[in-house]
């Protein structure tokens, strides 16, 4: 199980945007080194290439919103029992204020989350996501976010062992079963989510946040390393759903 999974995290990084630029540019400086010019200038123009493609902001934002735009946002008038907030990273730095200690994706999911909770007399609210590098799970931070701003800890629901979101998933069924239940996390992350829930049986109200996506405003745009970044989280994304079809 363990090696199945760090093998399963090594193959990703390898196909996503960071992992197959470095990939492409270190077998170009072989080839160079190796005095074999003309493949050497093949996959450095590629690496150059795939990263300049992957670092353009209309290209980017492509990516993105055709996963964000699956879902709309949640409208807050379902009475549902659960809300279900997936992990989202963290870190432990003791100089931080536990603001900061808070993944940007994390704090987002936790705050749609906690008004989600607010906005349902009754609702309990399931934290859910592993320690990572750190020595403590990303659900405890996120309890403790929770119950700063005011969330009862009698309603937190805490598991930090799941390390993914399948597992995530086969924890929920756990607690609701078959009921329906309000599934928080980022709107790129959504489609993968969603599509894993269900294939569990069980049956998630999508509660999307953490947008990346943005207006459409001219194709005449420089590369940029925020860009880089979304192709990043919208490949990882699109390789988990296709990794999960062929998996079924």
């Amino acid at each position: 199980m363990e090696f199945g999974f760090f093998l399963k995290k090594a193959v990703t990084y390898f196909v996503e945007p960071f992992g197959m630029v470095l990939t492409l540019f270190l077998i170009g400086l072989f080839f160079l080194f190796t005095r074999k010019n003309n493949r050497s200038k093949f996959f450095l123009s590629l690496a150059l290439g795939i990263m300049v493609l992957y670092s353009y902001p209309p290209f980017a934002n492509y990516l993105v919103q055709n996963l964000e735009n699956k879902y709309p946002k949640y409208d807050y008038k379902k009475n549902i029992k659960y809300i279900h907030v997936l992990g989202g990273g963290h870190n432990v730095d003791p100089e931080q204020p536990l603001s900061s200690q808070i993944g940007g994706a994390s704090i987002k999911r936790d705050l749609e989350g906690i008004l989600i909770y607010k906005k349902t007399e009754g609702s309990k609210i399931i934290f859910t996501g592993y320690e990572g590098i750190t020595d403590i799970a990303t659900a405890v931070m996120n309890a403790r976010l929770a119950m700063a701003l005011g969330v009862k800890e009698v309603d937190l629901i805490v598991n930090g062992l799941p390390r993914d979101t399948r597992e995530e998933a086969e924890f929920a069924k756990s607690i609701v079963g078959d009921d329906p239940f309000i599934l928080v996390t980022s709107a790129t992350h959504m489609p993968r989510a969603m599509m894993l829930f269900e294939s569990l049986g069980l049956n998630p109200i999508p509660a999307p946040t953490n947008y990346y996506k943005n207006d459409f405003k001219s194709y005449f745009q420089a590369p940029g390393l925020d860009s880089f970044l979304k192709s990043k989280i919208a490949m990882h994304e699109y390789i988990g759903i296709l990794w999960n079809k062929i998996k079924r």
